[in-house]
């Protein structure tokens, strides 16, 4: 029985069609287009604006009670979090598997792999399915947002941009095949199922008062992760000849570091 519900997970988490045939394209991914990027995150910040201007209008004093809401979207969060790592970590590993002579040729490492795509990689397959995944997650965090909205009856500025610009990282870790995805998508997911499980627990009275240096120290976690990994892209661009979607990594660091 174990033995079976292994490989039922194995195969939707692996070895589906749709996980191995995946291709980013503008015609067949839903949200793949720039208009379409644009458009969500102008809706995004237009609708927030909105919403705070007429909590304000109608004088809402107290915060606007949404029940059982706030839990469904952390313990939603939280889950799908764990599935997209549980799902890339897979990929990763048939991925580094299935193309060991490629980098045993070019006498380099997994690791190295992930970190530095070679030139020509096109957004396909499995790790670009949970990369797809991870891109599409974005808008349901985006949720938070009203959340907080509501309930505080101010804008959160810094998470407006916050989720604004990891949606546009998503894309563009699509877009151009960037390199340094996998590590990323790995460390923010399993940061985020974590802090969402955590933020499920407080929602439903279980938590206690360290939450907020909780929820910190793994946004902390990460940052140091990137900032890491980060460092090992741009010395294998230069010492591999190149990495795939340089640009798009240079104009990611550059929102990191914002």
């Amino acid at each position: 029985m174990e033995i079976q519900v292994i490989e039922t997970l194995k195969f939707y988490l692996l070895d589906h069609p749709s996980i191995i045939w995946f291709r980013w394209s503008h015609t067949q991914s839903w949200g793949s287009t720039w208009p379409f990027l644009f458009a969500a995150v102008a809706i995004y910040v237009t609708t927030t604006l909105t919403l705070h201007f007429l909590l304000n209008l109608l004088r809402c004093r107290r915060p606007v009670r949404l029940g059982p809401i706030p839990a469904i979207h952390s313990l939603m969060m939280c889950a799908v979090s764990a599935v997209i790592f549980s799902g890339m970590i897979l990929s990763a590993a048939a991925e580094a598997k299935d193309t060991r002579w490629l980098w045993r040729r070019v006498r380099a490492t997994p690791l190295e792999y992930f970190l530095c795509f070679p030139l020509g990689t096109r957004p396909s397959g499995r790790v670009f399915f949970w990369s797809y995944l991870f891109y599409l997650s974005r808008f349901l965090h985006f949720l938070r947002t009203f959340s907080a909205v509501l309930r505080l009856r101010k804008i959160p500025v810094f998470r407006l941009f916050h989720h604004s610009m990891l949606l546009i990282m998503s894309f563009l870790w699509l877009e151009f095949s960037q390199s340094f995805q996998v590590l990323a998508i790995l460390f923010s997911t399993l940061v985020y199922s974590m802090v969402y499980g955590y933020r499920f627990l407080e929602e439903i009275g279980l938590g206690c008062k360290e939450g907020f240096c909780f929820r910190m120290s793994g946004q902390m976690v990460v940052l140091g992760f990137n900032l890491v990994c980060h460092v090992g892209v741009i010395c294998l661009h230069f010492l591999r000849g190149g990495c795939n979607g340089i640009g798009a990594w240079v104009f990611n660091s550059v929102l990191n570091a914002a």
